[in-house]
């Protein structure tokens, strides 16, 4: 399809002549090499970017999709634009096969306030297992004492979706509890 362009375009004359500049706009990307000691204009692409449009957005293609909301006029209660102010505090367990490690995170700047886990140097020498229920109520102990440091003494604790509260997760949440943080627990 170029080449029948370019064709009609510089009927009789040299494309180094005259007529390249009337060709220009009708290339997207040139590139210029050498011919015979003259600088040539060769064409790379006949379609731009214009040709792969969003209607929506008028962006390329290649970007991302903003995400509608299926309800747009939908109401956003008092709570839940001020839960994340009213109770700053997020208390995270990790129990694996090997370690158990917790952390209370502030919600509003997501920064780490206390952290522990028996895979620590400290941690891990006193211990005889590092994933057993003994384990995790020193977890929640050494978390208590780390958190009262940095002046923690509430926190939010909602499960994850696949885990139970029960067993290592209601020791270390216990043992919190035990040791002065007050922990309020959010089951579905």
């Amino acid at each position: 399809m170029l080449k029948q362009v370019v064709g009609k375009y510089s009927i009789g004359k040299s494309i180094y002549g005259s007529s390249r500049e009337k060709l220009r706009p009708f290339l997207c990307q040139t590139s210029c090499g050498f011919h015979y000691g003259r600088t040539v204009s060769a064409p790379r692409s006949f379609f731009g970017v214009e040709d792969y449009m969003d209607e929506d957005t008028s962006r390329p293609y290649t970007y991302q999709k903003e995400k509608k909301s299926k309800n747009p006029d939908k109401h956003v209660s008092f709570k839940q634009r001020t839960v994340a102010y009213m109770e700053p505090f997020t208390l995270d367990v990790f129990i694996s096969k090997r370690f158990v490690s917790a952390s209370l995170t502030h919600r509003v700047t997501c920064k780490q306030v206390a952290v522990a886990g028996t895979n620590s140097k400290d941690v891990k020498a006193v211990l005889r297992s590092r994933c057993d229920i003994p384990a995790c109520m020193s977890i929640g102990r050494i978390l208590s004492e780390r958190a009262k440091e940095a002046d923690v003494y509430t926190a939010s604790y909602t499960p994850r979706d696949q885990d139970k509260f029960e067993g290592k997760i209601r020791a270390v949440v216990q043992s919190l509890i035990d040791n002065g943080i007050d922990v309020k627990i959010y089951l579905d």
